[in-house]
């Protein structure tokens, strides 16, 4: 289809860059929208999804907020939300009640996309309960873009038995599953899902195959060819498009530049962590892999998305923030002590401020009458309240985004009863045109959203 010659002034919105193999995806545009019969349809853009998480829970006494409503007052883990809040829905009092039995942490983690059992095992039977949220909506759009949908993730997959709780470890490493007895591969290389995103890898025989080379490079004669044809709204969206995937290239590499070589004595996990393309710090990998989330949206590379910040039971070492002095999973289990409290709430904190740098990113991207935000949901949370409980009640949720002008964003709405936060993804996939009777364990479409 990409190599015809069309005879219409209007250009396919399925239409691609093409250039020695490389397609690279444009991103959604007035000038490329299709003809079609509803004037109502026309020139819409179409409804994202993602699903970001972090493990251990928070510290509750600094991320609820005292009041419901529109005028509810930002807490101190929130705060990075800043004049974000407008676009954000924080809600509390979503419980997860098939994640009370089983043990702490993987019990709970393997299901905060499918709401359902998690089967206890040392591997041989593994089972989430069902289809994950956004495998279900991959399984509806993904055929509207080049990807069904993308996984990603810090943190390779963690296999073995935790001999504490007799659970296998996969369940603490995956939060996407086609089905029960199936997890969705996790990217944790950005350069790998650049190359996924925006073209093939160049094979070569030579070890200098892993020096990235500039894909644009390939593709920026057709899309001069392509530019004239565009509105000058347009003209000005694909020239800052450009410049985006190349700003993320840039960061890419250099975030991977004068990491350490392989060294024997480190371990597998230490190993995968130092793979070309992979940051050696933390902040960045999580940055650009929010950077790759944004422009797959962009672009229409994909309408569904998820992000595992690290794995359950995380012992991510924090000490780049002032005042935190050890590990995520250690830190989160507070004891009530004000020492540990502090630090814990200082990475709760930090993961908002993350959160809300994805989301002003999507707002400064124009996208119809309004922003790339408008168009998207963007779920943040933990399978777990607080970290120390290991409660799977008042669950931290927050929502970023409009949903295609379909969420009444800028509120606090606390759930009364045992609501679960099945219901929750039930009124997403009413948004992205899923239609179903029930998901997980959900009663109804979580109400008071719009």
């Amino acid at each position: 289809m990409a190599n015809r010659k069309s005879t219409s002034p209007m250009v396919s919105r399925r239409r691609f860059l093409q250039g020695c193999g490389v397609t690279l995806s444009l991103p959604w545009m007035t000038s490329l929208a299709p003809r079609v019969a509803s004037a109502a349809e026309a020139g819409k853009p179409p409804v994202r999804s993602a699903f970001i998480y972090f493990p251990n829970g928070v510290w509750e006494k600094d991320w609820i907020p005292e009041t419901t409503g529109s005028d509810y007052q930002l807490t101190p883990s929130l705060e990075p939300l800043g004049d974000l809040k407008s676009e954000v829905l924080v809600l509390t009092g979503l419980d997860k009640k098939n994640s009370h039995g089983g043990d702490g942490h993987y019990a709970k983690t393997a299901n905060f996309l499918t709401g359902m059992p998690v089967t206890k095992t040392t591997g041989k039977d593994i089972s989430s309960g069902g289809i994950s949220v956004d495998q279900l909506m991959a399984q509806h759009v993904g055929g509207h873009t080049p990807l069904p949908s993308l996984e990603l993730g810090t943190e390779p997959v963690i296999s073995g038995i935790d001999s504490n709780v007799g659970y296998t470890r996969l369940y603490g490493s995956h939060i996407s599953w086609q089905s029960p007895t199936r997890p969705v591969a996790k990217e944790i290389n950005p350069r790998l899902v650049y190359e996924r995103l925006f073209g093939k890898a160049l094979s070569s025989a030579s070890e200098k195959a892993e020096s990235y080379q500039n894909l644009l490079d390939f593709v920026l004669e057709d899309a001069r060819r392509l530019r004239p044809r565009l509105g000058r709204d347009d003209q000005f969206k694909m020239d800052e498009y450009l410049d985006s995937v190349r700003a993320v290239e840039k960061r890419i590499e250099f975030a991977t530049k004068g990491q350490r070589d392989w060294q024997p004595e480190i371990d597998e996990h230490a190993l995968a962590m130092a793979k070309p393309g992979i940051p050696g710090e933390f902040p960045k990998h999580i940055g650009i892999m929010l950077d790759l989330i944004v422009l797959a949206f962009q672009t229409d590379s994909t309408r569904v998305a998820s992000l595992m910040f690290a794995n359950d039971v995380s012992g991510r070492n924090f000490s780049f923030l002032d005042g935190v002095r050890g590990g995520h999973h250690e830190m989160s289990h507070h004891e009530n002590k004000k020492e540990k409290i502090e630090q814990y709430q200082r990475i709760n904190r930090w993961h908002v401020q993350q959160f809300a740098q994805m989301l002003g990113k999507l707002q400064a991207i124009k996208e119809g009458d309004g922003t790339l935000l408008d168009n998207c949901m963007i779920l943040f949370g933990s399978s777990m309240s607080d970290g120390n409980r290991h409660d799977p009640d008042n669950l931290p949720i927050l929502l970023g985004g409009r949903g295609g002008r379909t969420l009444n964003t800028g509120r606090h709405l606390a759930a009364e009863g045992q609501v679960p936060l099945c219901n929750l993804y039930h009124a997403m996939l009413d948004r992205m045109g899923v239609e179903v009777e029930a998901f997980g364990d959900s009663t109804q479409p979580l109400k008071d959203l719009a």
